[in-house]
């Protein structure tokens, strides 16, 4: 069972990224998707999440507007889809799995130990 996030890199101030949390040994159908970021020396913030019946979005504030998810069912993939990048949207961002299908598993974004399953992190660089 594994969560892989990658498609981080570097980038320029307004510019774009899209990261993937690709899972093998389970499906993603019915767990919520969460995405953390942790920037150097801050602590780590939950991001944005889908919920597991595709219905529900939730984005922070600093990100809301500029990011948005999406699910392929058939890769097993969620992605994360970032525009209009800043500098300080620079972190290591990683992917989680909570079970469920219910748009309130995604407040797992605001309690990261309900997360069932983490991916490794990939690293986003948004210089100025």
């Amino acid at each position: 069972v594994q969560l892989q996030a990658s498609g981080g890199g570097l980038v320029q101030s307004g510019g774009s990224l899209r990261l993937s949390c690709a899972a093998s040994g389970f499906s993603l159908d019915d767990y919520a998707i969460g995405w953390f970021r942790q920037a150097p020396g801050k602590e780590r913030e939950g991001v944005s999440c889908i919920s597991g019946d595709n219905t529900t979005e939730y984005h922070t504030d600093s990100v809301s507007g500029r990011f948005t998810l999406s699910r392929d069912n058939a890769k097993n993939t969620v992605y994360l889809q970032m525009n209009s990048l800043k500098p300080e949207d620079t972190a290591v961002y990683y992917c989680a799995a909570a079970s469920g299908s219910s748009w309130h598993v995604c407040s797992f974004t605001g309690a990261p130990a309900l997360a069932d399953y983490w991916g490794l992190g990939t690293l986003v660089t948004v210089s100025s």
